[in-house]
């Protein structure tokens, strides 16, 4: 069981935790691309080191040393996705497979000289919180296109980077960070959204009203 394996599982449980509270090894084998059988035989291991509570039919949940892990592969990803955008002129689209690969060859000092670099962020390009050194994550408040409400107004703080496709149409559309937005029209039937920006409507499917949220001022 090499390090790279370990660390890939311990973020894709933590990922599948805060989404859904547990992580089934179904939802590990659909995640990763692997067999049920390899996830279970992973998962097992992984709770011999102590790293995650495993109960069959029930998922697994990881340990505070688990958790740890999975913040600190968290923060490097997210601190070299910020990286390739800011200084080597990547797209929000572009970043994702680069930095896993690089998240798992990083050292500790280079981890602090990145986020140095960068002027210690607090979220990566997409809006994501990056945890600290100590593995803490800023509160957020936010609320996907798809909950609000009709005439709700606010400024986009988090785009999903499930979709690469996705990002760049938004990229197409003028839609990103920062961008302000209102919500023109909700559709009953099929979930999608229609908002205004800059004085024009711009309809949304279902799928991408779930995946931008937006900050709503009080």
């Amino acid at each position: 069981m090499d390090n790279k394996s370990t660390e890939d599982y311990i973020k894709s449980i933590y990922r599948l935790e805060q989404d859904n509270g547990t992580a089934l090894t179904t939802s590990l084998a659909r995640l990763l691309g692997v067999g049920a059988g390899s996830v279970t035989d992973m998962v097992k291991k992984l709770s011999d080191k102590r790293l995650l509570h495993y109960e069959p039919y029930q998922g697994a949940k990881l340990t505070p040393d688990g958790k740890r892990l999975a913040l600190k592969m968290v923060r490097r990803h997210r601190l070299w996705e910020m990286f390739l955008v800011t200084f080597l002129n990547y797209k929000w689209d572009e970043v994702h497979d680069e930095a896993e690969r690089l998240e798992h060859v990083t050292s500790e000092g280079l981890e602090q000289r990145i986020d140095k670099a960068l002027g210690y962020p607090k979220v990566d390009p997409h809006g994501d919180p990056i945890p600290t050194a100590e593995g803490e994550l800023i509160d957020v408040s936010y609320k996907s296109l798809s909950d609000c409400n009709v005439s709700d107004e606010g400024v986009i703080v988090r785009v999903s980077d499930d979709s690469p496709e996705m990002l760049q149409l938004l990229t197409k559309l003028g839609l990103g960070l920062n961008t302000k937005i209102r919500i023109s029209q909700k559709v009953k039937y099929d979930g999608s959204v229609i908002i205004t920006m800059g004085g024009r409507e711009i309809p949304l499917s279902p799928v991408m009203s779930k995946s931008i949220f937006i900050n709503i001022p009080e």
